[in-house]
């Protein structure tokens, strides 16, 4: 690796989950100092500084802001990765759940990015990198409040790149496709012969291979890095090409 990062510190929301923790470990061994920020009881991180955190709790997150400033006085690099997505058409979607999956999805992002703000300016250099989704542009059937929420982060994404690029901050969000997760193993295990369906949403894809964990980290890793240093306010589809194809030749 090259040591880019070398001397940064970045916070990585959703840290222990399949992407996020793959994040993390890229950051890491380009040197950054990674704060891994999870709700989860998951297996930490090696080499990352461990934080329990809901971020749809404005207490527990500026109390995690509290300690970064302590020990290091800025924040170089955020990655919004926290995030959770509920199968349901909107007719079958209460509003607790409606509400749980913005709290988590969109203000989430909001108030980790708007309390990491103070840090963020004491930096040479920032990046933020939220995470928004594929189905922010088109949908995927049985997901309306994920669908929605990404579409929310993909806006509020443009509008701090706007903001915050003055005070040298850049805003942009990664925006996979499928990525093999437990949380795509999930949304397949609910759709009957698992086997049959992985094969066929796999063949749909031009590069005919879902995207790893690792892929993402790659992105991520540039955009948090001095190569993207003029790539701000963009929504960066990492799909293997999913999107970029006219779904109905497929028929």
């Amino acid at each position: 690796m090259s040591g880019a990062l070398a001397g940064k510190v970045a916070l990585v929301t959703g840290g222990i989950g399949g992407i996020g923790r793959a994040v993390c470990e890229r950051l890491i061994r380009e040197g950054a100092v990674v704060y891994a920020a999870d709700l989860s009881d998951g297996a930490p991180v090696v080499g990352a500084r461990g934080a329990r955190l809901d971020v749809s709790d404005e207490t527990q997150v500026q109390a995690l802001m509290q300690r970064v400033q302590q020990a290091h006085g800025r924040l170089d690099v955020l990655v919004n990765a926290a995030g959770i997505e509920v199968e349901q058409t909107i007719e079958h979607t209460s509003l607790e759940v409606w509400n749980k999956v913005f709290a988590v999805n969109v203000t989430g992002t909001f108030l980790v990015s708007k309390h990491a703000l103070p840090l963020l300016r004491e930096s040479t250099g920032a990046s933020v990198i939220n995470f928004g989704s594929y189905d922010g542009f088109i949908a995927d059937p049985g997901l309306a409040a994920y669908c929605a929420s990404k579409g929310a982060v993909h806006a509020l994404t443009r509008a701090m790149a706007c903001d915050h690029g003055p005070e040298g901050i850049r805003v942009n969000a990664v925006c996979p496709g499928y990525i093999d997760t437990p949380m795509l193993r999930s949304f397949f295990q609910g759709h009957g012969d698992i086997a049959s369906l992985e094969s066929a949403v796999r063949d749909v894809h031009p590069t005919r291979r879902y995207g790893t964990p690792e892929d993402v980290a790659n992105l991520v890793y540039w955009l948090a890095s001095d190569e993207a240093r003029y790539a701000s306010g963009q929504l960066w589809i990492l799909d293997g090409g999913l999107t970029a194809q006219v779904q109905q030749m497929k028929l």
